[in-house]
């Protein structure tokens, strides 16, 4: 879906890419990084509306140096800021927004039905958007994103403003559009909860460059750490633990223990028991997308 290579872009003595090399193929990708790490930059670039300072981007195998009118012909981009007139309908704009894209009038018409039903708008769809909320709004550019029906979508922040509900929602919608409906999505973002539950893949930017880019269930993959909560004092159990050579250390409540060996798990619960207390739960660890940044993860 997108290829770059060297991608580079700078503004005066600031560097927004920093010779970005990175392939994104179809599904749902995430693009992860702090405010200021370049997401937003790389969007422009991809959409031609921004010129690199040096390297190349291919986009479904369109140049954006000379093809930027067929890039954004065939696919729907969600910019991260509030760009809605609020004196024109969702179906006004929807419409509109299909016929720039190349929809003939009566297709632009049936496809705004289609895509304001499927984000849940269908009943306000003739309200003017001044009086949408921030979640309506937020809507409103998803819908004129797909009202074309594209191969790609370009999602900047769309969970930006929302409540934790509205989050969930958006993020709903994002999955069926990978999902249900076939339609490829790179969705930015600074929150990596949303991404690990959402993305099948993950490109990671740190000061413009690339810091990794790997499947998201590679990124969260299981650890060797299982925690462990038991109903009573754990001082003893960690004493026993050690005694039958368990590595095990206190975190808040939980103990974290090492179950490098599956024999491991029979200590622990022996241990339990022999002691009479109470086994509220043992589950397997994960790690978290935070670790890339605190530990410095290699590119994969």
């Amino acid at each position: 879906m997108i290829t770059t290579g060297g991608l580079t872009k700078r503004y005066g003595r600031v560097t927004a890419l920093d010779d970005l090399s990175v392939t994104v193929d179809a599904g749902i990708t995430g693009l992860v990084g702090a405010n200021g790490a370049g997401k937003s930059t790389l969007l422009k670039i991809l959409l031609g509306l921004l010129p690199a300072t040096e390297g190349t981007a291919r986009v479904l195998d369109l140049d954006v140096r000379t093809d930027g009118p067929a890039i954004r012909e065939r696919i729907g981009y969600m910019p991260e800021h509030d760009c809605l007139p609020p004196d024109v309908t969702a179906t006004e704009f929807c419409v509109h927004m299909g016929r720039m894209s190349g929809l003939p009038a009566t297709a632009a018409r049936e496809r705004t039905a289609d895509v304001l039903r499927h984000v849940g708008l269908y009943e306000e769809r003739y309200r003017p958007m001044g009086g949408y909320s921030t979640g309506m709004k937020q809507r409103v550019k998803l819908a004129q994103a797909l009202v074309h029906d594209p191969g790609l979508v370009l999602l900047d922040e769309p969970t930006n403003g929302l409540d934790p509900a509205g989050r969930d929602d958006m993020l709903e919608l994002i999955r069926r559009i990978g999902q249900e409906f076939g339609i490829s999505v790179l969705v930015t973002s600074h929150l990596l909860g949303e991404l690990e539950r959402t993305c099948d893949g993950i490109v990671v930017i740190d000061g413009g460059r690339l810091l990794q880019h790997s499947t998201t269930a590679s990124v969260t993959a299981e650890t060797s750490v299982v925690a462990v909560e038991v109903d009573g004092d754990p001082t003893g159990l960690v004493a026993r633990l050690g005694e039958r050579g368990v590595g095990v250390q206190p975190h808040g409540g939980l103990l974290h223990v090492d179950v490098t060996d599956p024999a491991s798990y029979d200590v622990v619960r022996d241990a339990v028991a022999g002691l009479g207390l109470g086994l509220v739960r043992m589950e397997r660890q994960r790690h978290r997308m935070t670790e890339i940044f605190t530990e410095g993860a290699p590119h994969v």
